[in-house]
């Protein structure tokens, strides 16, 4: 069963995802992440997207740990209700609306997304037969909805490419963790 690690919610269990359809990220993973985006000082005041959300836990996790707002988007029936009742639960413990979930697939959300729309720190853990060119086009979308400062994190099996990073973005970290690798990115 997932957690909230730390935070205001540290602790808390996490509503799954029923099926195989997801993969939850592990707890070891999760840590090591948070770990290193406290360190880049980008998760407090934090406007919050959360791609791909399965379960919401990245998000999540960033709201116990005092993000300003988090949007989590899971176009999957199943795991947007998930979302939805992780949401709910941190909400009720955080005393406030911070996390909302958007029943969308990802490029849908981009394409409506204003032009004024910024998010701060970005989590994209696709499924993952998401093709690279797929996954390439939705960073393409993401770019222009980058504040200045912001880290876009990409979670793939560790047996994957590097994603093709459009022009307004570049990679400045990456770190794997047995079958899971993440990948950091800045705007360029």
């Amino acid at each position: 069963m997932s957690r909230i690690i730390a935070g205001a919610a540290g602790g808390n269990p996490l509503t799954s995802v029923p099926g195989t359809a997801t993969r939850p990220t592990t707890d070891r993973v999760k840590e090591a992440l948070f770990s290193r985006l406290e360190s880049l000082a980008v998760i407090d005041d934090a406007r919050v997207l959360d791609l791909y959300a399965g379960s919401g836990s990245l998000g999540i996790e960033g709201a116990s740990r005092g993000a300003r707002s988090v949007e989590l988007v899971e176009f999957d029936a199943r795991a947007s209700d998930v979302c939805q009742r992780n949401a709910d639960m941190v909400n009720q413990v955080l005393g406030r609306k911070t996390v909302s979930v958007h029943r969308s697939k990802v490029e849908s959300f981009l394409e409506r997304a204003g032009g004024d729309v910024l998010w701060d720190l970005v989590f994209l853990d696709p499924p993952y037969p998401l093709d690279e060119a797929a996954l390439s086009a939705v960073l393409g979308k993401l770019a222009p909805h980058l504040d200045e400062g912001a880290v876009v994190v990409v979670e793939r099996s560790s047996r994957s490419a590097e994603p093709g990073w459009p022009k307004a973005m570049e990679c400045f970290s990456d770190k794997k963790y047995g079958e899971t690798k993440l990948w950091f990115a800045e705007p360029a």
